[in-house]
């Protein structure tokens, strides 16, 4: 943005305006433009918000509160200066998924400084788990020496981010979320609804014992913290899709109860071989998490290969062998890499353009169908 643009401002006056009006959890929001200069003069139709005057932007966002532009970031704008983009994330050290984080923001910053002219900056904690309290303060610190610009957060839990969220977006900094549904205040959330991912899932198990005269009974739901919000969405949403569909179907476990693996692959193996032997009963074993392949694997190695089933989230090498050695049904791609990227996208449209992009994530499903083309496209993301 230039000095006097004050119609890419209005732009983002109106973009800012339908945003304020949007108040799902999940925070999906249309893509907005104005279609002239002329700045915003009606609230919109819900009364969320009070139409603004004059330069910086003011607006209420969907809690009420009030967003206002940050000077340093107007100003930077106005004269065509590079702002600071940053992307936080959960680790860098979890298998498939911090590789495949990484390199989604790599290949899509150069696309958003085609856009928008922005220094770019990936920080995520060392743990091989994802630890909260460490990525908060990573990022805050950040923000408190006034390095951040916009912000892009892969969120870990619906409420986990919420206060920070709010307490940067009060201060007049954009953020964006990526990865989980959140209860902030941010302008768009890049992600899936869990409830309807794990329905979703269930819809294809139907659709595959349909397809293949198999009369499923018997499930089980597993796979990473069971706690966590978005394990437990997908946990409900598929017995709750796979009850609605096979009215005298059992499940061993609920979203409560339900097997916990980690992201050691052996100790996960030894889980379900664990499992399966105290469950023989068991037909299609739901993982919710990173870990499908080592359910897989130990369905076959149980022999009971043609008898039980997994089905499991993400893309792995172990997950595509799975489906086309049949003891997997179907891997559920978050696309992860589209999740990274989303940030630096977002924040250049919305500075730029004015633009709040809409929440268009979705589950891809790979089975034998697809699972040719998923692992080519898997083996050019990990460079093999």
């Amino acid at each position: 943005m230039r000095t006097g643009s004050r119609g890419a401002f209005a732009l983002l006056i109106a973009a800012m305006l339908v945003v304020s009006a949007c108040s799902s959890s999940g925070a999906t929001t249309a893509p907005t433009t104005a279609a002239t200069d002329a700045p915003a003069t009606a609230a919109p139709s819900d009364g969320g918000s009070a139409a603004p005057t004059g330069l910086p932007y003011t607006g209420t966002l969907k809690d009420g509160s009030t967003f206002t532009l940050h000077p340093r970031v107007a100003d930077k704008l106005a004269k065509g200066e590079p702002i600071n983009y940053v992307f936080s994330y959960g680790s860098t050290a979890i298998p498939l998924f911090s590789p495949q984080y990484a390199a989604g923001y790599e290949r899509t910053l150069p696309e958003a400084q085609k856009i928008l002219p922005m220094n770019g900056q990936a920080i995520a904690p060392a743990s091989a788990v994802q630890d909260v309290n460490e990525q908060i303060a990573q990022f805050d610190a950040l923000f408190k020496a006034d390095q951040i610009d916009c912000l892009s957060i892969q969120s870990t839990g619906t409420d986990a981010f919420t206060k920070i969220v709010n307490d940067i977006m009060a201060t007049g900094i954009p953020v964006f979320t990526v990865g989980v549904e959140s209860n902030g205040n941010e302008f768009s959330n890049f992600t899936q609804i869990s409830n309807k991912e794990g329905r979703q899932a269930a819809g294809i198990i139907v659709d595959y014992m349909k397809a293949n005269n198999l009369d499923f009974k018997v499930f089980a739901v597993s796979g990473g913290d069971p706690t966590q919000n978005w394990a437990q969405g997908r946990m409900q949403g598929f017995i709750d899709g796979i009850k609605e569909a096979i009215p005298d179907a059992t499940f061993v476990n609920d979203a409560s109860t339900a097997l916990v693996t980690t992201y050691d692959p052996a100790a996960t193996y030894d889980a379900y071989k664990a499992f399966i032997q105290g469950n023989p009963e068991v037909q299609v074993i739901e993982n919710v998490d990173i870990g499908g392949e080592h359910a897989a694997r130990a369905i076959a190695d149980s022999g009971n290969t043609g008898k039980m089933f997994s089905l499991g989230w993400n893309v792995s090498i172990g997950q595509l062998d799975a489906i086309e050695a049949g003891t997997q049904i179907v891997a559920l791609d978050q696309q992860w890499g589209d999740q990274a990227g989303f940030g630096a996208l977002a924040c250049a449209e919305l500075l730029k353009n004015g633009k709040v992009l809409p929440n268009t994530n979705v589950l891809k499903p790979i089975t034998t169908e697809n699972v040719v083309q998923a692992r080519e496209d898997f083996m050019a993301i990990a460079g093999g």
